[in-house]
C-alpha cells in the first residue's frame, strides 16, 4: 500500500496500520503476514516509525477521497463553487452540501470518521511512544509530530462540527457508551496545548525524504491560525509574525513568496519556498477502479473529479497552446460570481479555465456539468501526460497546500485588526507579487484578497462562517443562519453514545 503523507515513497514498508479506535484487541494489518495484535506492536523504533506514518496517512483524505474529501465538500458549500458533476444526484454527499439540504442521514459519514481515525492513531502513539526503546531525540520529535497532527485533526473537527468528543487516549469498549462532547473552548484549549508543546521538538528544516512532515514553521503557522479562529488575535499575530518575517523577504524559517503566482501551480514545483504545510500525493497510489469509492482510496481524486467532462482540444486549440487537460468528471464548477470577479485579476489564468469562451472560439469541446457556468477550476488540474498507469486517473501525483505563505500573510494582517503599517505591508506583498497596486488595508480588503488569492484551496467557507458573512453570501444556496455554520454529525455516530446533535438537525 502507498501511504501518501510524505514525499518519500513507502511502497516497501511492511506494516500498514488499520486501527479501529474502539476495539480492546486492536489489530494491525501487516502486508503479507495477516494480522498482529496491537499489544505486540510498538516495541521498536521501526514500529514507532510505522505508527507515525499511520498517523499522517489520514491527511491524504483532504483531496484523496470521493464525496467525503473535505476539499470537495468545503468548496461545494462555498459561494465560489457548485458541486457540479453529471446531474443533481451525482455524488449526493457533494450535492447536499451545495444546496444545504445536508442532514445527519445524508452527510458522508467518512468526513467525521476519517478525522477521528487520525486522532485515534495519534492517541495510540502518545501512549505507546514513551515505552519504546529508541533514540531520545527522535522519540521527542515523533511525539511532537503526533501532537501536531492531533491538533490538526481536532482543529478541522471543531470548525466543522463544533461540539465533538475530546479523547486523548485510546477508547476502551466501556467508554463508548458514555461518550459525550466537549465544548469548543475545551477543544481549542487542547489544540493550543498540543501545538505549543510540539513546536519545541520539531525541526526547522526537513530532509528531502521528510517533506510533508510537520516542521517548526508549519506547527507555528497552524498555532497562529488556531489562535485567530479562537479570537486570540494578539497571540495569533505574534505566532504568524514568526512565520512571515519581513513581508516580501525570506523569513527565519526560510519561507518566501514565489516570484510568480503561476509557479505555485506548476505541479513539478513541490515543497517550494511558499509552502508551509503540504500534502504529498503520488502516481504510485493504491487507488483502483474497484476501490475508489469504498474508502480505502489513496490517490488525489480531486484532480480527476474537477476535470472537465469529455474535454477535447481542436487543432486550433492545440495550435493556440490550450493545455491537454484530462477528461474529468466535471465537479467543482466555479460560480459566475467568482469567475467574473477574478476575470480581470492576474491570478485568473492560474485559477480558472474559461471553457465557455474557449469553446466559442473553436479551441476545444466539452460536455457541460450540472449547474454549468463555463468556468472550471484548474489549480490542481492534470494533463494527459500526468497519467502514469492504466489506473493513473485515480492516482495523480499532484500535491495540495494546507497552509502557504500568502495565507499566513493575510491571516496576520487580519489578526492585526486590518490596520497599521505592518498589516499594510503584508497585504501589499500579496498584491505586489501579481502586479496589483496597493489598496488601503482593512478587514474587508484582506478578506477580498483571501478570496481571490486562495480560491479553491478550501478556505472560503471557513472564512465566511468565522466572519459572520455566511448567511448573506450563501443565501442563494439555501444556507440557514444559526444552523449551517456547523455540519450535522452523521447519524451513525450516535449508536450507544450520549452525544447530542448540532442545533437545527434534529
Amino acid at each position: 500500500m502507498k501511504l501518501i503523507s510524505f514525499k518519500h515513497s513507502f511502497i516497501a514498508l511492511a506494516t500498514v496500520l488499520s486501527l479501529a479506535s474502539c476495539d480492546n484487541d486492536e489489530k494491525l494489518e501487516v502486508k503479507g503476514d495477516g494480522v498482529v495484535l496491537e499489544k505486540d506492536f510498538y516495541k521498536t523504533e521501526k514500529d514507532a516509525y510505522s505508527g507515525l506514518i499511520a498517523a499522517y496517512d489520514k491527511l491524504g483524505k483532504y483531496a484523496g477521497a470521493m464525496e467525503n474529501a473535505p476539499l470537495l465538500l468545503l468548496n461545494s458549500a462555498s459561494d465560489d463553487f457548485y458541486a457540479g458533476g453529471g446531474n443533481n444526484a451525482d455524488q449526493p454527499g457533494l450535492q447536499v452540501m451545495n444546496n444545504y439540504t445536508v442532514s445527519p442521514t445524508n452527510i458522508p459519514p467518512a468526513v467525521w470518521s476519517n478525522y477521528f481515525q487520525g486522532v485515534a492513531r495519534c492517541n495510540i502513539m502518545v501512549v505507546k511512544l514513551p515505552e519504546i526503546d529508541m533514540d531520545a531525540a527522535k522519540k521527542a520529535r515523533f511525539m511532537a509530530e503526533v501532537k501536531a497532527l492531533r491538533a490538526y485533526y481536532y482543529f478541522d473537527l471543531v470548525r466543522l462540527f463544533g461540539h465533538v468528543p475530546l479523547k486523548l487516549t485510546p477508547y476502551t469498549r466501556e467508554e463508548i457508551s458514555v461518550t459525550v462532547q466537549a465544548t469548543p473552548a475545551m477543544v481549542y484549549a487542547q489544540i493550543e496545548k498540543d501545538l505549543t508543546e510540539a513546536i519545541a521538538d520539531l525541526p526547522i528544516t526537513l530532509a528531502p525524504d521528510e517533506l510533508g512532515r510537520f516542521s517548526k514553521g508549519a506547527a507555528t503557522a497552524l498555532l497562529g491560525k488556531v489562535y485567530l479562529y479562537d479570537n486570540k488575535k494578539t497571540e495569533a499575530a505574534a505566532e504568524l509574525a514568526k512565520v512571515n518575517g519581513t513581508p516580501g523577504s525570506t523569513s527565519s524559517y526560510g519561507y518566501k513568496l514565489l516570484d510568480k503566482f503561476s509557479d505555485l501551480w506548476n505541479h513539478k514545483n513541490e515543497f517550494n519556498t511558499e509552502s508551509i504545510f503540504e500534502i504529498s500525493y503520488s502516481s504510485e497510489g493504491n487507488t483502483k477502479w474497484d476501490n475508489f469509492e469504498r474508502g480505502d482510496d489513496e490517490g488525489n481524486l480531486v484532480s480527476q473529479l474537477s476535470g472537465m467532462r469529455n474535454f477535447k482540444r481542436t487543432p486550433a486549440g492545440i495550435a493556440a497552446g490550450i493545455p491537454d487537460y484530462i477528461n474529468g468528471w466535471g465537479f467543482m464548477v466555479i460560480t459566475s460570481d467568482l469567475g467574473n470577479t477574478l476575470k480581470t485579476d492576474p491570478r485568473f489564468a492560474s485559477t480558472i479555465f474559461d471553457a465557455a469562451a474557449q469553446q466559442a472560439a473553436g479551441n476545444m469541446t466539452y460536455d457541460p456539468s450540472y449547474q454549468e457556468t463555463g468556468y472550471h477550476f484548474i489549480k490542481y488540474s492534470p494533463v494527459n501526460s500526468d497519467i502514469g498507469t492504466s489506473e493513473g486517473a485515480l492516482n495523480f501525483g499532484i500535491n495540495t497546500y494546507i497552509i502557504r505563505l500568502a495565507d499566513t500573510y493575510l491571516m496576520e494582517a487580519e489578526a492585526l485588526g486590518g490596520t497599521g503599517a505592518r498589516a499594510q505591508a503584508l497585504l501589499d506583498a500579496v498584491r505586489n507579487r501579481v502586479g496589483l497596486p496597493s489598496v488601503p488595508v482593512s478587514i474587508p480588503a484582506i478578506l477580498a484578497e483571501r478570496r481571490l488569492e486562495l480560491a479553491g484551496e478550501g478556505h472560503r467557507w471557513y472564512d465566511l462562517v468565522r466572519t459572520g458573512e455566511a448567511a448573506s453570501k450563501l443565501a442563494f444556496k439555501g444556507f440557514t443562519a444559526n444552523k449551517n455554520e456547523l455540519w450535522p454529525i452523521p447519524y451513525s455516530e450516535f449508536n450507544n453514545t450520549k452525544m447530542v446533535q448540532n442545533p437545527g438537525y434534529n
